[in-house]
C-alpha cells in the first residue's frame, strides 16, 4: 500500500479536511480487498449491523427516509466483525499511523466499517457530516474511503467542501432526500464551492467526519463499490448516542465513560 505521506500532503488535509490518495492500493491488494469485500458482503446476506437485527432494506434508525435511503446505496457496517479478511484490512496498522499522522492524535481506534455498493441508477448521497451519527464527539475523528470500482462524476464520486470542517459542529440534519438540507443547519457554506474527487479503482481517499461531503447519483447501470471505515482517537468517552453499538454493550454505557472495549473497538495503532 501507498502509505507514506508527505508533509504537504498532510498540511492539505489539515487545510481542507480531506486528502486523496492516487494508487493506494497495487492491483494485487486492489483484487485481496474485492475478493474480502465481496465474500463478506455474500457471508452478512443482508444483516446491516452485527448485534442488530436490520437488514439493508429496513429503517436501521440512523438514516431518515429509509425508502429513499435504501435506493442510495447498499449499506453493511462492521464487516471486520465477521469475516477475517475483511478484520485484516480494517485493521492494518499502516492505515492507522495515517490516521494518526493526519489528525495528529497519539492512538487510534475502530469505530466502524461500511461496504457502501451503489446500485445502478441509484440515488444521490446528500450533503451531511459524519461525526454527529456516532457515539462520541471528537473533532479529529476520520474515515478512509478505498474506491473498489472507479468512481466517477457519472457513477457517484465523492464530492468535499473543503475547509468546512474547521467550523462545523456536533449539530447534523441528517442523511435525507433533501441535497441541501445541511444548509439550514450551516447557512455560511451555502455558497461554497464543492470540489469533485474522481478516484480509480485502488485509489482512496481520508476526510475528517465534521467535513460536509456528499456524492453524485449513479447515472449509469454499472456498479459503484467502496469499502471505508471511520477510526476514532484513542480515549474518547460515550455521547450518549447508541449509533451501531450493540444492544447489550449500550445498556452497559453510561455518558462519560471509556469507549476502549477492545472487543468492539480495538486499537490499532498506538505512537
Amino acid at each position: 500500500m501507498n502509505t507514506t505521506l508527505s508533509k504537504e500532503q498532510i498540511q492539505f488535509y489539515t487545510d481542507n479536511g480531506y486528502i486523496v490518495i492516487d494508487n493506494f492500493l497495487t492491483p494485487e491488494e486492489l483484487a485481496t480487498w474485492r475478493e474480502a469485500v465481496t465474500e463478506a458482503v455474500a457471508e452478512r446476506n443482508g444483516l446491516k449491523i452485527p448485534g442488530k437485527s436490520i437488514s439493508i432494506n429496513d429503517d436501521d434508525g440512523i438514516n431518515k427516509e429509509a425508502d429513499y435511503f435504501n435506493n442510495v446505496f447498499d449499506q453493511l457496517l462492521n464487516l471486520w466483525q465477521t469475516n477475517e479478511k475483511v478484520k485484516k484490512l480494517m485493521l492494518d496498522e499502516r492505515i492507522g499511523k495515517m490516521i494518526a499522522e493526519l489528525s495528529g492524535v497519539d492512538g487510534v481506534r475502530i469505530w466502524h466499517d461500511q461496504a457502501l455498493i451503489k446500485r445502478p441508477w441509484a440515488n444521490p448521497t446528500s450533503w451531511h457530516l459524519d461525526t454527529p451519527f456516532w457515539s462520541f464527539s471528537d473533532r479529529r475523528a476520520m474515515s478512509i474511503w478505498v474506491a473498489l470500482d472507479d468512481a466517477t462524476l457519472e457513477n457517484g464520486c465523492l464530492f468535499f467542501i473543503p475547509g468546512s470542517h474547521k467550523t462545523t459542529t456536533f449539530e447534523n440534519p441528517g442523511i435525507g432526500k433533501n441535497m441541501g438540507e445541511i444548509f439550514t443547519t450551516y447557512p455560511e457554506f451555502k455558497q461554497s464551492k464543492s470540489v469533485a474527487a474522481p478516484m480509480k479503482a485502488g485509489s482512496c481517499s481520508f476526510h475528517c467526519g465534521l467535513t460536509i461531503h456528499g456524492a453524485h447519483a449513479n447515472m449509469t447501470p454499472g456498479f459503484r463499490r467502496a469499502m471505508t471505515c471511520a477510526y476514532m482517537p484513542d480515549g474518547n468517552t460515550f455521547n450518549g448516542t447508541p449509533n451501531i453499538l450493540p444492544d447489550a454493550y449500550v445498556q452497559s454505557l453510561k455518558p462519560g465513560d471509556l469507549l476502549n472495549n477492545n472487543e468492539q473497538n480495538p486499537l490499532i495503532y498506538s505512537r
